[in-house]
């Protein structure tokens, strides 16, 4: 094994001092969860009798023994979201698979999953990162019949998997697999699908044309294609171990993909605490699993939404994860991949040039993982340097992964990567913290001075570049979009705008304490911007001309106001009660009001 780079130790031994005490007492919590054995050996017989009514009588059977393991499955299935529409099949699939091993399989719940990109720039995006949080709960409640010895996860895209993931690990005594559904087949041409866009961003291109290439781009069953959150969240699932071996990017309806569905089940009854390779997900989801998946953000160029995600989730399992922990692993990991909005390439070109199981293989050998992690596939993260597929009897086996790259303008050696760092940068200054993402964006734009244009909602910058009045240097600002404001909608919608100002030869940036997700682009856009302006941040003081310099280089996020106005001023305050009502937002009042800041994962359940 290789030795691990100087930086990963230290964060890692950082994250680990610092989380000591709630990391002791999580533990502790579910180790007693644990120690009863199998749950529902204690249940009286009318609530066991409750559990297994519904069930076959060959799976009855099985229940009322209580010997063989029993298997939660949560799913997240609709057959709007092509993402999740693959999952219908799933629960079949993992019923026959567990019973040819002697375990049972029950439908233990469902969660809700929306789409943000049915919801951009909708009212419906104001529940969206809030959605994390009810996933979370949703999860509890399912699992809360105390009838399972492990649980298996059926979730895809944006908030659904972090939201999976924080509601296990409040079962963290039980094992987890994480089953994803794959990504749709290629379409449209990503840089066919951007020309389209930025057309109609310019008035140059029709409605029918855009919804034409969007129809092209996004046609079947599975994950979009880019690598936005939802693939993303595939890439964290294998880095941390709670995949199967190369599960991520295999296409839905497809027979490997139908064999990796059918494993999942067969392997979560082999991990249980009925056997004696009991393999528990607080157990896996450690100090080392956490900063593995930042490491794999890192590599990939993947979504910014997991700055929020990561830190929740780590607190779901009592460790504590800073923002700080971010800057310092992407100065030590190369960006090993380009894939849109990144580059031209989407995850199917990413997953045929060698995908997860070369890159891993590549970090691992530069002594940038932690290999010595327990997995869903057992001990060490070696076990992911493979590639599955079927043999000449249709059965699952694994081979190595790919020793060199199939195509290296998508992915390339750590000897040769397309950066030397992750591109992902902290911004700290008189406007508060925010981060930014340059993976994409030309180094020449890594610092933009120029006098802002100060906005409170997406819609407004569009109209104010419709009236020509954005047709300069100017640093975009858009405010009032944090968790507490309107529950932190994604502003995806600026980018077209934004990148056709760019592409106009003018220097631009955005400032938001709003959310860009992974398709921010080439674009510089400091964001997640804390605290928010609802929260009395600085933003809030900000007026239109004042100049703003955003600098990805040195780390600062500044305005060029003489300090005695600037500490003068007062905060901009505005009524948002209008956005507080209808489409249920007034039901995610709660969650409004409790929010936490960017810095704690802009939910109910970070670490304060």
């Amino acid at each position: 094994m290789s030795t691990l780079h100087p930086t990963i130790a230290e964060v890692t031994q950082r994250i680990r001092e610092r989380s000591r005490d709630r990391r002791a007492a999580y533990l502790a919590r579910i180790d007693a969860a644990a120690g009863s054995g199998p749950h529902r050996a204690t249940l009286s017989c009318g609530n066991l009798a409750h559990g297994f009514a519904a069930c076959s009588a060959g799976d009855k059977s099985a229940l009322r023994s209580g010997v063989a393991p029993n298997l939660g499955i949560v799913n997240a299935y609709n057959d709007m979201l092509s993402a999740h529409q693959p999952l219908e099949r799933f629960p079949f699939l993992l019923k026959n698979a567990a019973r040819s091993v002697g375990a049972t399989a029950q439908v233990a719940g469902g969660v809700p999953a929306m789409c943000d990109g049915v919801t951009q720039g909708r009212t419906g995006m104001e529940l969206s990162l809030f959605s994390r949080e009810v996933i979370a709960l949703s999860t509890a409640v399912a699992l809360s019949h105390d009838m399972f010895d492990a649980a298996l996860y059926l979730g895809v895209c944006d908030k659904i998997v972090p939201g999976l993931l924080i509601g296990a690990l409040s079962f963290g005594h039980l094992p987890a697999i994480f089953v994803p559904a794959g990504p749709m087949p290629s379409g449209l041409p990503n840089d066919d699908k951007s020309r389209v866009r930025q057309r109609y961003a310019e008035g140059k291109a029709t409605r029918e044309e855009l919804l034409e290439a969007e129809a092209q781009s996004y046609h079947g069953p599975g994950t979009c294609t880019f690598y936005g959150t939802a693939n993303s969240n595939q890439m964290l699932m294998e880095l941390m171990g709670l995949h199967l071996p190369g599960a991520s990017f295999i296409n839905p309806d497809t027979p490997l993909r139908d064999a990796l569905t059918s494993e999942a089940a067969r392997r979560a009854a082999q991990i249980t605490a009925l056997g004696d390779d009991y393999r528990p997900v607080g157990r896996i989801i450690d100090e080392r699993a956490i900063v593995n998946g930042v490491v794999g953000l890192h590599a990939t160029g993947g979504s910014t939404n997991h700055l929020l995600h990561l830190i929740a989730i780590a607190a779901a399992a009592g460790i504590e994860l800073h923002l700080e922990d971010f800057d310092a692993l992407s100065s030590a990991v190369p960006l090993l991949a380009r894939v849109y909005p990144n580059g031209s390439a989407d995850v199917n070109h990413f997953h045929a040039a060698g995908g997860l199981g070369f890159l891993i293989a590549e970090l691992l050998d530069a002594g940038l993982l932690h290999g010595d992690v327990e997995t869903v596939a057992g001990q060490g993260l070696a076990r992911y340097r493979v590639e599955p597929r079927l043999n000449d009897e249709r059965e699952l086996e694994y081979v190595p992964a790919a020793g060199r790259s199939g195509d290296p303008s998508v992915l390339r050696p750590a000897t040769d990567p397309f950066r030397a760092d992750g591109g992902l940068r902290v911004l700290r200054g008189p406007l508060g913290t925010a981060a930014i993402k340059v993976s994409a964006v030309p180094e020449d734009r890594f610092v933009i001075e120029a006098p802002c244009r100060v906005f409170t909602e997406q819609q407004d910058v569009r109209k104010a570049f419709e009236r020509g009045e954005l047709d300069r240097d100017v640093v975009v600002v858009v405010r009032f979009q944090g968790p507490r404001a309107n529950g932190m909608p994604e502003l995806h919608q600026l980018t077209p705008t934004l990148s056709v100002l760019q592409k106009r030869g003018h220097r631009v940036a955005l400032v938001t304490d709003g959310r860009m997700s992974g398709a921010s682009g080439q674009v510089p856009a400091a964001i997640h911007v804390s605290p928010e302006a609802a929260a009395g941040g600085a933003i809030a003081r900000l007026r239109d001309g004042d100049v703003v310099r955003v600098d990805a280089n040195a780390g600062t996020l500044d305005v060029l106001v003489p300090a005695g106005e600037w500490n003068a001023r007062e905060s901009v305050q505005i009524d948002r009660s209008a956005s507080h009502v209808g489409m249920g937002r007034e039901l995610f009042e709660v969650f409004r009001n409790a929010a936490g800041t960017a810095e704690v994962g802009g939910g109910i359940f970070g670490i304060a």
